[in-house]
């Protein structure tokens, strides 16, 4: 087992992994911008070391300074957790080359997995099906339009470098193909330094769910079921919950049979999250594949009882899976609602100072977080503030759980929304399991209702 692990992160994720290293015996060493001086996991870390001003391109994403930082502290492993480095195979690559363990998959599957045509032609090739489109990089405009018309419309372009919505545009018809792959293409080359560009049909009614998957080096891999992340806004996801209410026990353990087939031929290890784009009538399609813990990951552990962190951290160090697939049931229905600091109208960032703090607790409620009263939000970062956990024995109770939770849950100084997570829980497309990646768009702009006849009108 590793003697000490540097946490390449911050926030949250940074404290979340400060514990599992606690747990397991393992030293820690926290890094840390100027700004994040008061975080919780620098003051809860064995040692502490700042690598850089605010900004992420001279902190968190400066390879150098966090490289620096092990050698200085005489750490023998890295922790990425996800967001920032934790998805770069150049890093990766790095982290080995100063003979410190990479906690997460190999560079070589980072890498692959990282290009999503590179990745889509791989899962084809190991057995997961993919919806039809191209198969491989667009060389131009004109080619889409082929393609295009030989898989029907609506498609949708995608960055093959890409992720989180961008570079990302839909198209229902081929007077709209020119203009859109241009526009993607500029936005994926400013986002990712790659403009290359892939097309796939475009499913109307998408459900958006993913497997979690984990591999030790021994040639053991077992799966942990779905988690629904269909509760998006701008692709960025806000509300998780496992097990999907569309996924029938049946579904589940082929979908199951079909990732393992896939995680074995090429020889994945440590966790990862494979992602379906799933239609309404229960079709499954890869979409992509992330190298890194999710963080959506509590759900998973707390229907499945494993502790993903500390599995992550054991199997990196050579350490063999506990748990076979026969062992993984779902005990439970669990639901996380991801807390940010942003309007709950707008959805405009909110940082600030956080003058008043109480989380909400009680049977079966779960907070991650590296907030406390008086913590500043900075404005340099991501604005999750929080992830909000609730289990229950079914969807029912977990339900109500939630609600209860959020109604609880009190953070001054800064505005969180909170607000929008209980509208997400009273619509009744969710209460009843449902919805699809249009929720959000549907709570936003609700259609309006139908004019009333006109005699109706007179008489009233």
């Amino acid at each position: 087992m590793f003697k000490k692990v540097l946490i390449a992160n911050r926030g949250e994720i940074a404290l979340r992994v400060l514990r599992a290293c606690k747990e397991l015996g393992i030293a820690t060493v926290a890094v840390h911008s100027t700004a994040d001086a008061e975080s919780l996991h620098v003051r809860f870390a064995d040692e502490a070391i700042c690598i850089g001003p605010p900004q992420s391109k001279q902190s968190y994403l400066n390879p150098r300074a966090l490289l620096a930082a092990a050698d200085i502290t005489g750490a023998d492993a890295l922790h990425p957790g996800y967001g920032f480095l934790s998805e770069n195979a150049e890093f990766a690559t790095m982290v080995k080359q100063m003979n410190l363990h990479w906690i997460g998959p190999r560079p070589e599957m980072i890498q692959l997995m990282g290009n999503k045509v590179a990745a889509r032609e791989a899962m084809e090739k190991a057995g997961l099906p993919l919806l039809p489109g191209a198969r491989g990089k667009l060389k131009d405009a004109e080619e889409a339009e082929r393609i295009a018309e030989q898989v029907g419309y609506p498609v949708i372009l995608k960055a093959a470098a890409g992720g989180g919505g961008r570079g990302m545009k839909i198209c229902r018809d081929r007077s709209q193909i020119r203009a859109l792959f241009e526009t993607a293409s500029n936005e994926a080359l400013a986002a990712f330094g790659d403009g290359s560009m892939y097309l796939e049909r475009y499913v109307e009614m998408p459900r958006h769910i993913e497997l979690q998957m984990v591999a030790d080096e021994h040639g053991n891999i077992i799966h942990l079921g779905e988690r629904e992340c269909s509760v998006q806004r701008r692709h960025q996801k806000l509300i998780e919950e496992s097990p999907s209410p569309a996924v029938t026990p049946e579904l589940r353990r082929e979908m199951g049979e079909v990732a393992l087939q896939a995680m074995r031929k090429v020889g994945y290890n440590n966790v990862g999250t494979i992602e379906f784009l799933m239609d309404e009538h229960g079709r499954y399609y890869f979409m992509e594949m992330n190298t890194r813990i999710q963080v959506e990951h509590p759900v998973t552990e707390q229907v499945y009882g494993l502790d993903l962190l500390r599995e992550q951290i054991r199997l990196a160090a050579g350490e063999k899976l506990e748990r076979t697939q026969d062992s993984v049931k779902p005990l439970a229905h669990s639901i996380e609602c991801r807390v940010n600091a942003e309007d709950p109208v707008t959805f405009a960032p909110s940082p600030g100072r956080i003058t008043g703090y109480h989380q909400p607790g009680g049977y079966g409620v779960r907070v991650d977080t590296m907030a406390y009263e008086q913590y500043k939000v900075q404005p340099y970062y991501d604005s999750l503030v929080a992830k909000l956990v609730v289990t229950g024995a079914n969807r029912e109770i977990a339900l109500r759980r939630a609600m209860r939770a959020l109604n609880e849950y009190v953070i001054e100084g800064i505005k969180t929304n909170i607000p929008f997570h209980k509208r997400v829980l009273a619509f009744p497309a969710f209460a009843q399991g449902q919805y699809d990646t249009r929720i959000v768009e549907q709570i936003l702009n609700p259609p309006a209702p139908e004019e009333a006849p006109a005699s109706k009108v007179a008489a009233g």
